[in-house]
């Protein structure tokens, strides 16, 4: 049986396709930013909150930049915190912290949890910073650290797969 599809000269080919010089040389069409949009679609609370979650979790970022984990850890537990936080509080920071995060270059895990641990401090609630180290790797060592108010992670995700070394829990 004969193939009945129709070959496409080289020729036409070509002329279709971009050289790959002017692929790299055009600058790639920028999409607005879903982050933007869905932080513009929030009400004035929630905005204001976000708002105060980026400047902790810019600041603290700063901190641990320009000072030592003691020194910014110190600074942040000041407060005396020491009733437990409702589960819609807990909920509140882990959402600010964490949409805050996306906008601060290298807030890292540590710089998220001492973020949420300071907001959490202001409203009076008592919450541990847990890390730890990833067990069985051997390869090399990967730290981890958690926020935690009354035995529920707020920040972090799961603690599977880690072994824990210290808490330091707020005054």
């Amino acid at each position: 049986m004969r193939h009945l599809s129709r070959q496409v000269p080289q020729k036409a080919m070509i002329s279709r396709q971009r050289p790959a010089t002017d692929q790299r040389s055009r600058p790639a069409k920028r999409r607005p930013s879903r982050s933007l949009a869905r932080v513009l679609s929030l009400s004035g609370s929630e905005a204001l909150f976000l708002c105060h979650c980026l400047l902790v979790v810019a600041t603290v970022r700063l901190g641990l930049t320009l000072f030592s984990y003691n020194r910014v850890r110190a600074m942040v537990t000041r407060l005396n915190a020491r009733q437990c936080a409702s589960m819609g509080e807990l909920r509140l920071v882990a959402w600010g912290v964490a949409a805050a995060a996306r906008f601060v270059p290298r807030a890292s895990c540590l710089t998220q949890a001492l973020s949420g641990q300071y907001i959490l401090a202001r409203q009076g609630n008592a919450s541990n910073i847990r890390i730890g180290v990833e067990r069985g790797t051997g390869e090399q060592l990967k730290a981890h650290a958690w926020l935690v108010s009354d035995n529920h992670v707020v920040l972090g995700g799961s603690v599977d797969g880690f072994a824990h070394l210290v808490d330091h829990g707020s005054r």
